[in-house]
């Protein structure tokens, strides 16, 4: 720097010296200058819409991709709906028909009992009384030979019309109190049928409510089969509900993970040993996050076995007899596991009234060397 100042004998001049022939050399080298920052800025330019075409190509493709595995994660959940709408109606039909023959029997049953009961209570006219050709022979009588007979006759038709009269009011009674009798008999017949015949509708209904459940999700399956942009839309709101949900879940799986582990680590210490290190990492530490995670693995093939998530396949095609076995193990390990952990927490209680009672013991106070007798599981 010195030495360019230093070309005259007076610094300022050899500065303004300077400055002359820098501004007359970037004068005559304008043009080039110009060239050089339009090729610099054309490259830049054409750099940056390449790689604005690739980042609008590469969000083309996500949302293409992301549209098509909304619309497959749809189409295999509204196929697992349908196929269980589908279980339901065959199980309720299969309950049905197994019961059909039974129904159609009792019913014929009442039904011909109903018709038996029907004939005998039906009124049957009485025979014309005897006494009316009695009538008509008396009436064919001389009047002036038979008066003395005619009058006989009368009185005898007269007391053979009141026993008559009387008869047939008992038998007309009797056949009464009989029609009645078989009528009160009808009535359980009737009760029975209209049970039978209202659950028979009620089944009817709850298979076509069923049939329009199904017709429901068919409707929604082919919109997401045709890829409309409604069926889209639907589906992308339920994943970002199930984003969130699951995230809640997630954290508070987390936050039950974290206290569990505070909770069995120091008892792990306890008996593996609070100095061993394995890989820079406490042993009790590495031993207590093993049972934690053996947890998590059992809690998910529980879940898979009982057909709730999807993230094992295998495990949801098994056969129901080993899917249900499988239930089984899980559930009763998961079982052990928690009361092992359980257990750890119960030491770690123990374990600090201890410390409690060693801390007064050497503070010399001894009330506080009774506390542990009347320990209790919190």
């Amino acid at each position: 720097m010195d030495f360019l100042l230093n070309i005259t004998p007076w610094p300022v001049l050899s500065a303004l010296l300077w400055i002359v022939l820098a501004v007359t050399a970037l004068y005559f080298a304008r043009s080039s200058a110009h060239k050089a920052i339009r090729a610099a800025t054309d490259t830049l330019y054409q750099s940056l819409r390449f790689a604005s075409k690739a980042v609008l190509r590469s969000a083309t493709r996500l949302s293409k991709r992301n549209r098509e595995v909304l619309l497959a994660a749809g189409r295999e959940a509204k196929e697992r709906i349908v196929e269980r709408e589908f279980d339901r109606i065959s199980e309720s039909v299969r309950k049905d028909l197994a019961s059909f023959s039974s129904l159609h029997r009792a019913l014929s049953e009442s039904i011909n009992r109903i018709e038996e009961d029907h004939q005998q209570a039906v009124d049957v006219p009485p025979d014309p009384p005897g006494w009316v050709k009695a009538v008509e022979a008396v009436a064919k009588l001389d009047s002036r030979d038979g008066r003395v007979r005619v009058g006989n006759i009368l009185s005898d038709i007269h007391k053979s019309l009141i026993k008559a009269h009387q008869d047939a009011v008992t038998m007309y009674r009797e056949a009464s109190a009989k029609r009645h009798t078989l009528l009160h008999k009808m009535r359980p017949e009737w009760r029975k049928i209209q049970q039978t015949l209202g659950q028979v509708g009620k089944n009817v209904d709850t298979l076509l409510s069923r049939s329009v459940t199904i017709d429901r999700h068919m409707q929604e399956y082919e919109d997401i089969v045709t890829g409309q942009d409604r069926a889209a839309s639907v589906l992308s709101s339920s994943s970002l509900v199930y984003f969130f949900v699951s995230m809640l879940v997630l954290l508070v799986a987390i936050g039950g993970a974290t206290i569990n582990f505070s909770l069995i680590a120091r008892p792990m210490a306890e008996m593996v040993g609070g100095t061993s290190l394995i890989g820079g990492f406490r042993t009790a530490h590495i031993a207590a996050l093993v049972i934690i995670m053996v947890e998590i693995s059992m809690g998910l093939f529980l879940m898979e076995s009982l057909r709730i998530t999807r993230l094992f396949p295998v495990i949801g095609a098994l056969p129901d007899k080993m899917r249900v076995r499988m239930i089984w193990i899980t559930f009763t390990i998961l079982f052990l596991l928690a009361s092992v952990e359980a257990g750890l927490a119960y030491m770690r209680e123990v374990l600090l009234q201890d410390e409690l009672a060693t801390s007064a013991l050497l503070r010399g106070d001894d009330s506080g060397t009774l506390t542990g007798q009347y320990l209790w599981i919190t």
